[in-house]
C-alpha cells in the first residue's frame, strides 16, 4: 500500500504541473512573452556568479511535455515493476532525473546548465545499473564515460567564458559573435551535444543504455536525456549560422540517421530496435537544425517525445507479459491476446513512419519538404529520404514479427492487457500521439509554410514510406536469396547490424587506453613507487625520525637527571666537609 500511495503522490502533482505549465506556455507563445530571472550569488574577480532562469514558450512547453510523460511513466511503473522491493527508491531516482532535466531546460547560464547536465549523467548511470549485473555495469560505464566527454567540453567553455565577465550565453550571441572565443565555445557546445544526443562517433552508448528498466527507457529515450543535446543546440542555433558550422552537424546527423536506420533492420532485440529508431530521429533533428530551421527541429523533438514514449511503454507491456523475453522471434500473433497494446503499438509505429494525419506526419512531412526546398547536394538529399524509408522498413519488420504468423511464445505465458496502470498510461499517450501533432503545428506555426514543389517531390515522401514498408516485408521473409540472407551475407549483416562496429571500437578504446593506462599507473606508481616515496614512505620516515628524536630526548633527560643528582650530592658533601 505504501508503494502504491508513493507512486500516486508522484503522479498527480507532476500531471497537474504539466497541464498548468502547458497553459502558461501557450499564453507566453500567443503574446510573445518571456520572463528572465537572475540572482547574483557572489562576485569573483569582477565576474558575477549568478543563478539565472528563463521562462519563455519554448522552455515552458518542453518542460510541460517532460512532466506529462514522466507522470504517466511513473504511473506505468506501478504496474510494470509491481514486484520491485525498492519501489520508493526507484521513483525517487526518477524524480531526481526529471528535476535535472527541468533545471537544464530553464537555464540560460552555462554553470546552471552544467548542474542539470551533470545531474542527468549521474542519475542516468544510477538508472542504467539499476538491475546490478555485469551487463548493466558495463552499459552504465560506457554511458557515463561517453557523456563525460561532453561534460568536460562544457567545463572548458565555462573557463573560456570567464574572459567575458559572465556565463549567460544569451547576452553574447549578438554582441561578441565575431570573436574567435565564441566560435571556439560554439564548437565545444557542439561536441557536448553530440555526446549527449549520441551522434557518430558517440552512438554506441544509447543502445547499451537499454539495460535500464523499461519505464526508464521510455523516459530517457523520449524527452529527457537524449534530447538535451538537441535542445542545447537549439538555444545556440544563432551561433551555428554566424560561424557556418552547420555543414559539419548536417553531415554528422545524416550519417547517424542512416547508420541507425540500417542497423535496426538487422536487429532482433525489441528494445534495441526502438533505441536505434530514437537514434535515427535524433539524427533527423540534428540535420534539420543544422540547416537553420530551429523551430522545426524543436517541433519534431516534441512530437517524437510523445510517440516514442508510447512505443516504449507498449514494448514494455509486451516484455512484461512475455516474462522478460525481448527477442522479436519469440513473438507472433500478439494481436489476438493483447489487442489494446497492439493498437497503441501500431499507432505509435505509424506515427514514427510519418503516416498522414498522425502526430509524426506533421513534423516529418514538413521536414522532408523543407529538405526538397533547400539547397542541398545529392548525398544529403539521398540520406534524408533513404533513412526515412529505412524507418518504415524496420517498423513494418517489427510489426510483421510481432503481429503476424504463429504464436512462438511458450505455452506457460499468460498474455493479456489486464494491468490497469499500463493500460491507463498507454491511452494517455495514445491521445496525444494522434492529436498532438495537429495541435502543436497550429500553435508553433500559426502562419503555415507555403512550400511549392513539383508533383514528384510532393509525393516522394509517401512513396518512400510505402517503398520502405515493402522493403521491410522483404527483409522479414528473407526474400533476397534462396538460402537465409543473414548467413549468406554474414559480413554485411554483422557490419551494419552492429552499428558499423562502433560498440566494439568504443569499448576497446575505453578498455585498452584509459582503463589500461589507469591500471598500469595504479600498479606501478600508486602501489609501488608511490607507496615507497608517497604517503606510506613519508609515514615510515616520520615515524623513524620521531622514534629517533624521542630516543635521544629520553636518553638526554636521563643523563641530565643523573648528572644533576651527582652534582647535588657532591655539593652536599662539600658543604659537610667544609
Amino acid at each position: 500500500m505504501y508503494m502504491f500511495s508513493f507512486c500516486l503522490l508522484s503522479f498527480f502533482p507532476l500531471f497537474l504541473i504539466s497541464i498548468f505549465i502547458f497553459i502558461l506556455g501557450i499564453y507566453y507563445l500567443m503574446f510573445d512573452y518571456s520572463v528572465f530571472i537572475e540572482w547574483e550569488i557572489f562576485n569573483l574577480n569582477s565576474t558575477m556568479v549568478v543563478m539565472t532562469f528563463i521562462f519563455d514558450w519554448m522552455s515552458l512547453i518542453f518542460m510541460s511535455f517532460v512532466m506529462y510523460i514522466s507522470s504517466l511513466v511513473i504511473y506505468y511503473s506501478e504496474g510494470y515493476m509491481s514486484g520491485e522491493k525498492n519501489m520508493d527508491r526507484f521513483v525517487i531516482i526518477v524524480l531526481m532525473f526529471i528535476f535535472s532535466m527541468a533545471f537544464l531546460i530553464i537555464s540560460p547560464n552555462l554553470i546552471s546548465i552544467l548542474l542539470g547536465w551533470d545531474g542527468l549523467g549521474l542519475v542516468s548511470y544510477c538508472l542504467v545499473i539499476y538491475y546490478q549485473n555485469v551487463k548493466s555495469y558495463s552499459a552504465g560505464m560506457l554511458t557515463a564515460l561517453s557523456n563525460r566527454i561532453g561534460d568536460v567540453s562544457i567545463l572548458i567553455s565555462i573557463c573560456w567564458m570567464l574572459n567575458f565577465g559572465g556565463w549567460n550565453y544569451l547576452y553574447y550571441c549578438d554582441f561578441i559573435s565575431s570573436s574567435f572565443e565564441m566560435k571556439f565555445i560554439t564548437m565545444l557546445i557542439i561536441l557536448a551535444a553530440m555526446t549527449k544526443s549520441a551522434q557518430i562517433p558517440f552512438s554506441s552508448w544509447l543502445p547499451a543504455a537499454m539495460a535500464a528498466p523499461t519505464p526508464v527507457s521510455a523516459l530517457v529515450h523520449s524527452s529527457t536525456l537524449v534530447t538535451a543535446g538537441v535542445y542545447l543546440l537549439i538555444r545556440f542555433s544563432p551561433m551555428l549560422k554566424i560561424y557556418d558550422l552547420g555543414w559539419f552537424l548536417l553531415l554528422i546527423g545524416c550519417m547517424t540517421m542512416f547508420m541507425s536506420g540500417l542497423g535496426a533492420n538487422f536487429e532482433f532485440d525489441l528494445k534495441s530496435i526502438i533505441a536505434l529508431s530514437t537514434l535515427s530521429q535524433l539524427g533527423l533533428m540534428m540535420g534539420i537544425l543544422s540547416m537553420g530551421y530551429s523551430n522545426l527541429s524543436f517541433f519534431h523533438l516534441l512530437i517524437h517525445a510523445l510517440f516514442k514514449a508510447l512505443l516504449f511503454i507498449c514494448a514494455g507491456s509486451v516484455i512484461h507479459n512475455l516474462k522478460d523475453f525481448q527477442d522479436i522471434r519469440f513473438m507472433g500473433s500478439l494481436v489476438n491476446f493483447m489487442p489494446l497494446t497492439c493498437i497503441c503499438f501500431n499507432v505509435s509505429s505509424l506515427s514514427l513512419c510519418g503516416m498522414p494525419f498522425l502526430a509524426g506526419f506533421y513534423s516529418k512531412d514538413l521536414i522532408l519538404e523543407m529538405v526538397c526546398l533547400s539547397w542541398l547536394n545529392c548525398l544529403i538529399f539521398f540520406l534524408f529520404f533513404f533513412s526515412t524509408g529505412l524507418t518504415a522498413s524496420y517498423s513494418f519488420r517489427l510489426f510483421y514479427y510481432s503481429m503476424f504468423g504463429d504464436n512462438n511464445c511458450y505455452s506457460v505465458f499468460s498474455l493479456n492487457d489486464g494491468s490497469y496502470y499500463i493500460s491507463f498510461s498507454m491511452i494517455g499517450l495514445l491521445v496525444v500521439s494522434v492529436f498532438g501533432g495537429s495541435l502543436l503545428s497550429w500553435l508553433i506555426f500559426p502562419f503555415p509554410y507555403i512550400i511549392v514543389l513539383p508533383y514528384y517531390l510532393k509525393f516522394l515522401t509517401i512513396f518512400v514510406v510505402l517503398l520502405g514498408f515493402y522493403f521491410g516485408y522483404l527483409i522479414s521473409n528473407f526474400y533476397f536469396s534462396i538460402e537465409l540472407f543473414s548467413l549468406s551475407m554474414f559480413s554485411f549483416v554483422s557490419f551494419y547490424g552492429s552499428m558499423w562496429f562502433m560498440p566494439f571500437i568504443s569499448t576497446s578504446l575505453i578498455s585498452y587506453f584509459p582503463l589500461s593506462l589507469g591500471y598500469f599507473s595504479s600498479k606501478s606508481l600508486d602501489c609501488s613507487w608511490g607507496e615507497l616515496f608517497g604517503g606510506q614512505g613519508l609515514y615510515n620516515l616520520f615515524l623513524y625520525l620521531i622514534n629517533y628524536i624521542q630516543f635521544w630526548y629520553d636518553s638526554n633527560f636521563k643523563i641530565y637527571l643523573l648528572s644533576f643528582v651527582f652534582w647535588m650530592f657532591t655539593l652536599f658533601i662539600y658543604l659537610l666537609l667544609f
